[in-house]
């Protein structure tokens, strides 16, 4: 009865959709009219509201649909959102002010006399208002209403033309910021933690173990790894698009020709071209700059845009009157000046000193004029045409159809969970021949088609949150959420264009002239569908222009992991091997040349340490050999395993869905006997059980004989591999960390001879304070001794003194006999210190500088850049890793 609700609720949901009826309300309406007609039917036939439900009944249904309206609009973790409204409004604001409609003139004007230029044009300007905008919809209306007319009037192919505008206008999908790709994100961080809970339980499944190492982790994504990973895909696009036009129009010049500028190319034209040109790349390039460089979050760099936008607005509406650029040069000295105080002054309040009060002053003042230019801007924008108004309204009718659109499909989804539509979909996907690619065609292959009849939201709040989870848990292609996300992305843009359905044909032929014909708008679609497939194929086959930017981005920030990070170790073993073979006997020649250094001015402990370190940093570079020796060795193997371990565990994935469908049946027969059920009814129950039992035998039967010895030996080569990796991590940090330890103690030197007078202090103190006192004084000391590196055994030494004072009636005598031996510890330990920074220091601190960025890499705070580059790289491929599964 399960499949029959599910059923119900997809018709009644296509029926709303083709009928018309609102998206926002088809979504949610469909699931709580299927929910409540599969509660009543339950409760009316059987006595149990439940029944008729896969996954529990309505009650937990209507809590899995609170805690995702939840996780829509109240959890801080998913604040992403808010960015939506904040470049929805950036976008319509460009739209009103006519700033977009000044890049189209202006660049047709400039690109005009190249051939195919004024087409060019139009795809450069469609890349800019998509990185402006990111509406699909306003983008092709702007440029058929601007471009179009120009084009036909120059005798552009009809065709060409058509395909052109409605083709630019889609790159709003992709470049960033898109709000396609934040909606992707937001439904992609989700659809990873679920891929994350398969691929645990497949784990545990395969190997026993209930801790899955972080390295087999699914990659999650958010709205700036999005916006980073779209990035070079949406260039791709572009010079796709403009080398297309190009060739077409030196091939056939009668296609494209040339548009020679009828006005003079001089000062005034120069002025104008950067007025046009250079605010909107200014933004863009502060928006997404900021992004990439880590100086704002995703919701910042809309705000920042948002800001921005209006500003432009206030000088664009203003135009041809003297005051008109006074706010923006307002707002561009206020910023200057802010970022000069931010680099000289720290305008931290807590932690400012006198010197820095003048700056913070200064500070304020910019900050009060760069809040003018704002108000004045806006002001502006209100006054002039009501612009910010309408502006306003339109933000706020979108975004609200954006978040109930999302409400609906929370619903829907939970909805199509409960009657196991998601079961049934994974099991369907799974049992593809082909593995992951199979399954990925599949799913593209259905987002494709449905563009033709959904708007992008709807697919990425539905589609998205169904099929990501299955496609991200599989360990075979072990793909990250951004690159999925960009696919997805890119493939939706491509049905935006397919006709006979494609949104954006239908938003050209709105503002086309009748001499255009629909049929010609829809042949010169065709060639950039093309182009697109080509672009989705290139993507699709090189992962790391996707990955490689978020990717750096990250290792780069303020947050970076660490270089011990677990998940960056197979890439620092593979840079380190390149590093090795390129530098291995000038890094030998320094090891032993600093293991022949006379080392006895060092403490016995400290001198075997340092000893040790030059052994183990000797062996690194053949315990890295033993890594590749095993890796080598598991790639040779995998080749006869592989198609081995693919049947096995596709057999006993079957062999659980039977245990499943079992356990299913064995509950309904129970809870139909204590009904009163017909002995029919369970013969048949019984039956089903058996015959599902028999299936079971015949699936064991059918494993593999060798399955066994092949998976012991398997793990045998796994086992060996990760004690060769552990070998290899401890060596080096057993080489690094004593010289590491060492040269920090000898930087300390003066500051442990600096704490001598408290030392002496000390004396008195334990003579003539009174207890508590003393205690305090005692304490001061040993915390002044804990902040230097190596120093416990002094600090220990004085602690014994301080335990002397307690109780009513402290052992001064005692006590000061512990006191000088700890100030000859002190002693003792300052000595050597000093001699071996005289004799050692230069010496060590070479060798620490050599060891750091090689043998020493994994013990330092942060990747340098080059290192993060390389590692990056390594990142951002795909790494099949279901063998270990």
């Amino acid at each position: 009865m399960e499949l029959v609700f599910l059923t119900i609720l997809l018709l009644i949901m296509i029926s709303a959709l083709s009928s018309g009826f609102p998206v926002a309300f088809a979504l949610p309406g469909s699931a709580i009219l299927t929910i409540s007609l599969a509660a009543l039917c339950g409760y009316l036939f059987v006595g149990d509201a439940s029944a008729f439900f896969a996954h529990d009944g309505p009650t937990q249904w209507l809590t899995a649909g609170i805690t995702n309206f939840r996780g829509v609009y109240w959890e801080v973790e998913r604040d992403t959102l808010i960015a939506i409204p904040l470049f929805i409004f950036m976008g319509i604001m460009l739209q009103r002010s006519k700033i977009a409609e000044d890049l189209l003139v202006t660049m047709a004007q400039l690109f005009g006399p190249i051939p195919g230029g004024l087409g060019i044009s139009v795809v450069f300007v469609g890349a800019l208002l998509a990185a402006t905008t990111g509406i699909v919809g306003a983008t092709v209306v702007a440029m058929g209403l601007i471009s179009l007319p120009a084009m036909l009037r120059n005798n552009y192919s009809k065709p060409l033309a058509a395909g052109t505008i409605c083709a630019s206008g889609t790159l709003g999908q992709i470049i960033p910021p898109s709000i396609v790709l934040i909606i992707l994100a937001d439904q992609l961080s989700s659809a990873a933690d679920q891929a994350a809970t398969l691929r645990k339980t497949a784990y545990k499944f395969a190997t026993g173990e209930f801790n899955m190492p972080s390295v087999f982790d699914v990659t999650s994504t958010s709205a700036g790894e999005m916006f980073l990973g779209a990035f070079i895909p949406g260039l791709i696009l572009v010079g796709l698009y403009m080398a297309y036009i190009l060739i077409v129009a030196l091939i056939r010049p009668k296609l494209a020709p040339p548009v020679h500028f009828e006005g003079k190319i001089n000062l005034r034209f120069a002025v104008r071209v950067v007025l046009a040109l250079v605010p909107p790349l200014a933004l863009i390039v502060i928006v997404l700059g900021s992004i990439i460089a880590g100086i704002a979050t995703v919701n910042q760099a809309g705000a920042i845009g948002a800001i921005g936008a209006m500003i432009m607005a206030g000088y664009r509406l203003f135009e041809g009157k003297r005051s008109a650029y006074y706010p923006a040069i307002l707002a561009g000295i206020s910023v200057g000046f802010i970022f000069f105080f931010s680099r000289n002054y720290d305008l931290n309040i807590k932690n400012a000193t006198p010197d820095d009060y003048s700056g913070i002053a200064m500070a304020g003042i910019a900050v009060i004029g760069l809040l003018t230019a704002v108000l004045w801007s806006a002001w502006r924008t209100f006054k002039i045409d009501n612009t910010l108004r309408g502006v306003c309204i339109e933000t706020a009718k979108t975004t609200s159809m954006v978040f109930i659109i999302l409400l609906g499909a929370a619903m829907l989804t939970a909805a199509f969970r409960g009657f196991g539509g998601e079961e049934l979909v994974k099991e369907f996907l799974t049992s593809l021949p082909g593995g992951f690619w199979a399954q990925f065609i599949v799913v593209m292959a259905v987002i494709f088609v449905l563009g033709f009849f959904l708007d992008f939201i709807e697919i990425a709040v539905v589609v998205v949150p169904i099929m990501a989870p299955i496609l991200l848990a599989d360990p075979s292609a072990n793909v990250t959420a951004v690159w999925l996300g960009v696919m997805v992305g890119i493939n939706m843009q491509t049905s935006f264009l397919t006709p006979p359905f494609g949104f954006s044909l239908f938003y050209l032929r709105g503002v086309a002239p009748p001499s255009l014909k629909t049929t010609q708008i829809y042949r010169g679609a065709i060639a950039f569908i093309v182009l697109q497939l080509i672009a989705l194929a290139i993507v699709g086959f090189n992962p790391p222009l996707v990955n490689f930017l978020p990717s750096r981005t990250f290792l780069t920030s303020p947050t970076a992991p660490p270089p011990q990070n677990p998940q960056l170790q197979e890439c620092i073993e593979e840079y380190m091997a390149g590093y090795f073979q390129e530098n291995r006997d000038m890094l030998e020649d320094r090891i032993n040349a600093m293991s022949k250094v006379d080392l006895s001015v060092l403490p016995a402990k400290t001198r075997s340490k340092i000893e040790a370190s030059f052994v183990s940093a000797l062996a690194s570079f053949e315990n890295l050999k033993g890594i590749k020796t095993t890796d080598e060795a598991i790639e040779t193997y995998a080749e006869s395993y592989r198609p081995l371990h693919r049947k096995v565990r596709n057999i006993q994935r079957e062999l659980r869905g039977i245990d499943e469908k079992i356990a299913e049946i064995d509950q309904r027969y129970r809870r139909e006997t204590q009904e009163g059920a017909s002995d029919e009814q369970l013969a048949k129950l019984t039956t089903a059980i058996e015959k599902l039992e028999r299936h079971k035998v015949e699936l064991n039967e059918s494993l593999p004989s060798e399955w066994d010895d092949a998976r012991k030996q398997f793990l045998e080569l796994a086992d060996s591999q990760n004690k060769a990796r552990l070998a290899y991590r401890r060596g080096v940090d057993d080489a690094y960390e004593p010289i590491q330890e060492l040269n920090q103690v000898l930087t300390e030197v003066e500051q442990l001879a600096a704490l001598d007078q408290s030392v002496e202090a000390l004396r008195q103190v334990v003579l003539d304070e009174s207890p508590s006192a003393a205690t305090e004084r005692l304490k001061e000391v040993e915390s002044q001794f804990s902040s230097l590196t190596d120093a416990s055994q002094i600090r220990s030494a004085f602690a014994k003194v301080r335990r002397e004072f307690k109780g009513e009636n402290p052992n001064r005598t005692a006590a000061m006999e512990k006191l000088e031996d700890a100030i000859q510890t002190y002693r003792t330990e300052l000595t050597w210190r000093q001699k071996a920074a005289d004799t050692l220091g230069e010496q060590l601190a070479n060798y620490d500088d050599l060891l750091k960025e090689s043998i020493g890499m994994r013990l330092q705070s942060r990747l340098t850049s080059d290192q993060a580059e390389v590692i990056a790289s390594c990142r951002s491929h795909h790494k099949d890793i279901s063998l270990y599964f």
